[in-house]
């Protein structure tokens, strides 16, 4: 993001009544997210323990030697004393190093072999010293998820597991299997996403282009954006849609004013077609 764009979109979202903000080492940007909520607790608008932020270990941090220093450099740049929730953000790794996206001479990523109930226990470590309120994970799937759980001597089960989610994406045997080990289910790219070519498919179809979505916004006056958030709250995923617009970051928070029907969440569940945009081609 240009600079001070996120400073500005994070305190507008405080002001606004957002009070989750999911963050992550590799957006570059954790320094302003920081900046924006000292600021508003400097204002007296909110008080620390009013926001919940998510950090994420990203994949060149998987030796648990490793987790501790990359969760500590995260509340250095911050400059805050812990998160409220810490999160594998990838269940692959790639060789540790200073590069971010590690490639070969033949521009191939470089992974490195990964053993996440390690990772896992050096996560657990750190919810130990207080330094991450809670752990989870993200982009697991169900047998990964299982791997944790079953482990022996587990500790801490992971609090959430943060997926792609939408009417497109419903992913409703994840979503069910988590309800059963009480893991919430956090739905990123929970309005499609942006079309961006380096990492999204661009070839499936705008979800906020959608008929049916449009269709029962106009019932109550809300845009399809907002129809597609509302629809997973009420099936009790939680949504982080990202937006830089003032406007647009106002209107995704009006979703509390309104319900939809149990027909309209069946007609939107029918819109399912697995379509992934974020494909994680890595």
């Amino acid at each position: 993001t240009p600079k001070g764009t996120c400073l500005e979109s994070v305190k507008i979202a405080i002001d606004t009544g957002y009070r989750h903000i999911d963050g992550a080492f590799v957006y570059f940007n954790e320094h302003e997210v920081g900046q924006a909520i000292r600021e508003k607790i400097a204002e007296g608008r909110i008080k620390r323990e009013d926001i919940f932020y998510c950090g994420k270990l990203w994949n060149t941090c998987h030796p648990p030697e490793l987790v501790r220093p990359t969760l500590e450099k995260t509340l250095k740049i911050l400059k805050l004393d812990y998160v409220d929730l810490y999160i594998i953000e990838l269940p692959m790794a790639f060789k540790p190093g200073d590069a971010i996206y590690p490639r070969d001479e033949n521009g191939k990523f470089i992974y490195h072999e990964t053993d996440l109930c390690a990772t896992w226990e050096a996560m657990e470590a750190c919810k130990d010293a207080g330094l991450a309120k809670s752990i989870g994970v993200s982009n697991f799937n169900r047998r990964q998820l299982e791997m944790i759980l079953n482990k022996p001597g587990l500790k801490h089960k992971p609090v959430s597991n943060q997926v792609e989610c939408h009417p497109y994406f419903t992913q409703p045997k994840l979503l069910e299997f988590c309800r059963q080990h009480d893991i919430v289910i956090v739905g990123y790219s929970p309005l499609g996403t942006s079309r961006d070519e380096t990492w999204v498919n661009v070839s499936s179809p705008p979800l906020l282009k959608d008929s049916v979505l449009n269709a029962i916004g106009k019932k109550y006056n809300k845009t399809a954006a907002q129809i597609a958030l509302r629809f997973n709250i009420q099936r009790g995923v939680v949504v982080i849609p990202k937006s830089f617009n003032p406007q647009r970051i106002r209107e995704n928070f009006q979703i509390f004013d309104f319900s939809l029907t149990e027909k309209e969440m069946k007609e939107i569940e029918a819109l399912n077609k697995n379509v992934r945009y974020v494909e994680l081609l890595m």
